[in-house]
């Protein structure tokens, strides 16, 4: 009952993995590991998120690129565990999101499950999301489903907010019910203009947004996109939250600082998943925060202030790495695949019922 759990998300640094046994049906965690994204990859799959010359060839490349980064997380996990390939039932693979629109009716992860099963020798299971959307969904969130089969507490409600590139909630409700759906930016608008303006892939600990002020004006404009009141089931990605979208909010305000506007992007992630919260999440007392954006301390002061009588804690305090959970989540549609058990949650993702997800690549 071992399995691995592979994510890489939108915020294009590289792939977390997962080892995870789920025997008894329980979940324990085994060991993790992350291998990081050269830079020429990383601006090869940016590039992808919108249309180009010759994409179909050099999606097709960069899948190949990338799942030689996912076999070498595979092995990595396997040598630190000192486990065999023969133990591990399956792999998740998530691939990399590069268009997600599931009101046209599709949702594109680039991958190559079949060249992961060559290079690794275990049975992977990929497409995780495409069945959902075919029944009508939008594919995503599907990390509430695992949020609640780990996190859950009887009789008490539970909100679980992950922030990635995208930011998304998970609210577990007393009663047993499970709501949830992106809330819009994560950590993708503030890594984009880090990476403009100082040449890094991220903010690290949110120190340069630190360095900034809010600009009241601008983060109006920012929070006034139609989105943000859009009523679940939602969700996005880099097809809206993108540099252009940006660009356009900037425009009447050309002499902004940047680090100004780091501060004021930093303050609309907060904003908007705190405007999530207050209205899907009550009455909660800890929102538990999962994702890269756990490790940027001037973000989570921010959703401190949005959130007064909240507390504001990472997944630590449950138990569970941050940056861990969604690839713990991937290694558990995995699992749910091979018991022909249902990954997704109609009354997140908007799905016609329970699907089983995902399609199996043999090794």
């Amino acid at each position: 009952m071992l399995y691995i759990g592979l994510m890489s998300g939108t915020s294009l640094d590289g792939v977390d993995g997962a080892l995870v046994d789920f025997s008894d049906e329980g979940t324990r965690s085994l060991g993790d590991a992350y291998i990081p994204f050269p830079a020429s990859l990383r601006a090869e799959l940016m590039a992808l998120q919108s249309a180009g010359q010759n994409e179909i060839e050099r999606e097709a490349l960069a899948a190949n690129q990338l799942v030689h980064h996912y076999a070498d997380c595979v092995a990595m996990l396997l040598s630190n565990a000192g486990i065999g390939r023969d133990a591990i039932t399956a792999i998740g693979a998530h691939g990399q999101t590069i268009r997600h629109r599931p009101e046209l009716g599709f949702t594109r992860q680039l991958n190559n499950p079949a060249l992961l099963a060559e290079l690794t020798g275990i049975d992977v299971i990929a497409d995780l999301r495409s069945r959902d959307v075919a029944a009508g969904g939008q594919g995503a969130p599907l990390v509430p489903a695992f949020h609640q089969a780990i996190f859950n507490l009887p009789g008490h409600t539970r909100v679980l907010a992950n922030i990635g590139g995208i930011s998304n909630i998970s609210v577990l409700h007393a009663d047993g019910t499970v709501t949830g759906y992106d809330t819009g930016p994560g950590n993708a608008l503030m890594d984009g203009w880090v990476l403009q303006h100082l040449g890094q892939p991220y903010d690290a600990n949110g120190a340069w947004a630190a360095t900034g002020k809010v600009l009241p004006a601008l983060l109006a404009e920012l929070l006034n996109e139609p989105y943000f009141d859009l009523p679940a089931p939602k969700s996005t990605g880099r097809d809206l939250f993108h540099a252009d979208w940006l660009q356009d909010k900037l425009s009447n305000y050309p002499h902004a600082k940047p680090a100004d506007v780091q501060a004021t992007l930093t303050q609309l992630t907060a904003a908007s998943l705190a405007g999530a919260i207050a209205r899907d999440g009550a009455p909660a007392e800890t929102v538990y925060v999962c994702g890269g954006g756990a490790q940027n301390a001037s973000l989570m002061a921010a959703l401190a202030r949005e959130l007064p009588g909240m507390a504001v804690e990472s997944t630590e305090a449950l138990g569970v790495a941050p940056s861990q959970v969604e690839a713990l989540a991937f290694a558990w549609l995995a699992w749910r695949f091979t018991q022909r058990k249902p990954g997704n949650l109609p009354a997140v993702t908007g799905a016609a019922g329970l699907r089983v997800l995902g399609a199996l690549y043999p090794r």
